[in-house]
C-alpha cells in the first residue's frame, strides 16, 4: 500500500479525536521512518513498509492518548520540545506568557534573576534563557520525573548554564532574596472539574489546583509579596478574574493587568508589587 493509500486508510480512524486527523496520521509515520513532511510529500506514491507499526501507533491515538506522548516531542515557541508522559504537555496559550515576561526584561540591562515554579518539561524557563541574554533562573518543580525532562531540554537547546534546576514545593528550597521575577503555569483547575477524555493521560497534580482550584494560584501569590519580589506572571482559569482581582486588593499592588488566549478566553495575569 503507498504512502498516500496509508494516509486514506487511517484518516478515518482518528476522525472522531482529533480535527486533523490526515495531518496526524502523517505526523505517526514520519515518526516511524525519521523523515520531514518534504520527503513524505514527494513519495506519497511510494509503498509504506511500516503497517503494523503505524497501526498500532493508531489504535493508541484512537483511544484520545496524546500523540504527544507517542512520539515524545511538542511544538512551543516555534522550537521542538521532547515530552514524556508523567509531564504536562505544553500548551500554545503558554506562549503569551513567555511573551509578557519578555517584555518586561528585554529592557533590563544588567543580569535578572527569574523563579519560575513548576516548571514541567523546562519551556518556559529554556524559552526565557533563549530569549533574554542577561538572564539567571532558577527553575523548580515537585516531580523528579518533570525536572529530568526540563534539564533535557535544556540541554537540546544550550541553555542550560543559565538555568538552575530545584526539587522544591513553591518556594520551599528557595531561600535568593534577589529575585526579580516570578513566573508560573500552576495547577488552577478544580479538583471536581471533570475533564476531557484527551487530558485524563496527564498528570493531575499539574492540573488541579485545589477545591476551587484558584488555592495554589492565591498562594503563590502571598508567598511572591513576602518575598519583596517585583513581578509576578501567572496563567488562570478562565473563569478565575473576579476572584483573582478581589485578592489583588490584599496586598500592596503597583499595578495589575489581565491577558486573553488565543480563544478569547481570561488566562493570565501579570502583577507589579510596590516594593
Amino acid at each position: 500500500m503507498t504512502i498516500k493509500d496509508t494516509i486514506r486508510k487511517y484518516t478515518n480512524e482518528l476522525k472522531y479525536v482529533t480535527h486533523i486527523p490526515a495531518k496526524e496520521v502523517e505526523i505517526l509515520m514520519l515518526h516511524l521512518l525519521g523523515k520531514n513532511t518534504i520527503w513524505l510529500h514527494l513519495n506519497y506514491n511510494e509503498e509504506f513498509t511500516m503497517q503494523k507499526e503505524l497501526e498500532k501507533l493508531v489504535k493508541k491515538r484512537a483511544t484520545d492518548y496524546p500523540i504527544e506522548y507517542i512520539i515524545n516531542k511538542a511544538s512551543f515557541y516555534g522550537e521542538n520540545f521532547i515530552v514524556k508522559e508523567g509531564v504536562l504537555i505544553p500548551r500554545p496559550e503558554t506562549e503569551l506568557l513567555v511573551e509578557n515576561a519578555v517584555e518586561i526584561l528585554k529592557n533590563k540591562k544588567d543580569k535578572v534573576k527569574v523563579l519560575e515554579i513548576g516548571t514541567g518539561s523546562g519551556i518556559i524557563s529554556v524559552m526565557l534563557a533563549m530569549l533574554i541574554e542577561n538572564i539567571e533562573i532558577i527553575a523548580v518543580d515537585i516531580n523528579e520525573k518533570a525536572l529530568e525532562l526540563a534539564k533535557q531540554n535544556a540541554v537540546k537547546h544550550d541553555v542550560e548554564h543559565k538555568i538552575d534546576f530545584r526539587l522544591s514545593n513553591l518556594y520551599e528550597n528557595v531561600n535568593e532574596d534577589d529575585i526579580f521575577m516570578t513566573i508560573s503555569n500552576p495547577p488552577y483547575i478544580a479538583n471536581d472539574y471533570k475533564l476531557p477524555s484527551n487530558v485524563k493521560y496527564e498528570p493531575s497534580n499539574a492540573l488541579f489546583g485545589g477545591n476551587i482550584g484558584d488555592e495554589l494560584l492565591k498562594g503563590i501569590i502571598e508567598e511572591t509579596a513576602n518575598r519583596n519580589i517585583e513581578f509576578l506572571l501567572c496563567e488562570m482559569g478562565y473563569d478565575q478574574k473576579k476572584p483573582l482581582e478581589d485578592y489583588f486588593k490584599e496586598f500592596n499592588i503597583k499595578s495589575s493587568s489581565f491577558y486573553k488566549d488565543y480563544e478569547k478566553f481570561d488566562r493570565g495575569f501579570t502583577l507589579q508589587y510596590k516594593i
